[in-house]
């Protein structure tokens, strides 16, 4: 079973009149992962979709969606998998990847054929996110050991975090998906402090490894005008190219970045002082 949904941009100037309802509405992605279920949400953000794979009791193939009037799900997009559960199989057009937790997959353009499986009797939580290709590149497992592995922040500032490149121009070629995942160490719990922005290119969130009870707090709006949305485990959400993209738990944390827009630089990104934003 797939269920989709489909959602706007929308203009920072009509966001700032949005009430809590409103701002969930249309930004936080919720009730992932439900039995033998195939969520997507295709977002106009960068036509970036955002979606999880849940294979309980059968396999799931990755259909196209009315949204995108195709033949074949991949036959104008890639993908990016990354499995947060125990372990799992992705075929793709008959080639069997083995993904164990927090392992990768980027499946290019054009393979016709992509179904989900678990791998005996553990539970795999696959989180995708797919983004329209003018090229196929080849389809590639990347574990952590083969991320690149950046470690930032300090314990004084609850920021101290291990960022994991995974799908990004670095690691392997893409059109303009990039994903990574950051892991918070115990005892912090700020996400993308100081934050920015970046104009040509949009991002989602996934928060998960949040323990039972506690919440995150997602920050997001113009930089001098904030907003802020009470995330649970498992749940994403969309950010705007004009928008800061950041966070705080109640707890430590990880999270999954996907990106999509023009720009494959990392570092390209426009910093704001801590003590600047309102």
């Amino acid at each position: 079973m797939i269920n989709s949904e489909f959602r706007y941009a929308h203009h920072p100037k009509d966001v700032k009149n949005y009430t809590t309802e409103e701002m969930r509405e249309h930004f936080l992605i919720n009730d992932l992962f439900q039995n033998d279920e195939i969520k997507l949400v295709y977002s106009m953000y960068d036509r970036l979709i955002v979606g999880s794979v849940f294979p309980v009791s059968k396999a799931l193939k990755l259909e196209p969606t009315d949204d995108l009037k195709a033949e074949y799900f991949l036959e104008r997009r890639e993908l990016g998998i990354i499995n947060v559960g125990e372990k799992g199989k992705v075929i793709v057009d008959g080639t069997v990847f083995e993904l164990g937790n927090k392992e990768a997959l980027y499946v290019g353009k054009g393979n016709k054929e992509v179904i989900f499986e678990k791998d005996g009797t553990g539970q795999p939580y696959f989180y995708i996110n797919s983004a329209p290709a003018h090229k196929t590149y080849p389809t590639k497992k990347v574990t952590k050991h083969e991320a690149e592995i950046v470690e930032l922040g300090e314990t004084k500032y609850s920021n101290k975090r291990i960022i994991n490149k995974l799908i990004v121009n670095s690691v392997l070629e893409t059109c303009q998906l990039q994903m990574g995942m950051t892991e918070l160490q115990e005892g912090s719990v700020w996400n993308t402090m100081p934050a920015h922005t970046h104009e040509r290119r949009m991002e989602a969130y996934f928060y998960f490894d949040l323990e039972k009870g506690q919440s995150i707090s997602h920050f997001m709006g113009q930089p001098d005008e904030t907003r802020h949305i009470f995330m649970k485990n498992r749940e994403a959400v969309l950010s705007p190219e004009w928008s800061i993209h950041s966070g705080a738990g109640t707890s430590n944390y990880t999270f999954i970045w996907g990106m999509a827009g023009e720009n494959l630089d990392y570092s390209d990104m426009d910093g704001i002082k801590t003590d600047e934003l309102k």
